[in-house]
């Protein structure tokens, strides 16, 4: 990691079974969603049309919170792979996003 990288936030941030979003440059977002104490980071881009996965900001999840979801067509992903399980995408994956995990930190492997 460089000194100069800054975090993209902190662990508790995300709350825990919970996502959230972050822009990184005017048309690259990724998402984070942190369950049982692990984060796991995407691009926000469902890999059936390229759309976002939300329709409202931080909202990447079903309803239990089980399962990453793509509101355009109702692709469900894999929280921990990313792999696409239900949908017009089925054994597709998203993109994940290198990541480390440093005093509480997260930063980017960019």
């Amino acid at each position: 990691m460089s000194e100069q990288q800054s975090p993209l936030c902190a662990v508790e941030d995300i709350p825990e079974g919970g996502c959230k979003g972050f822009t990184l440059a005017p048309r690259s977002t990724v998402f984070a969603v942190r369950k049982e104490d692990e984060v796991h980071i995407y691009l926000n881009a469902c890999p059936h049309a390229g759309l976002e996965l939300n329709w409202m900001p931080d909202r990447f999840l079903d309803r239990d919170k089980e399962f990453i979801l793509c509101t355009a067509h109702g692709a469900m992903f894999e929280i921990s792979s990313g792999r696409c399980i239900a949908g017009p995408c089925a054994g597709k994956s998203l993109t994940p996003v290198a990541h480390s995990v440093e005093d509480g930190q997260i930063y980017l492997q960019i």
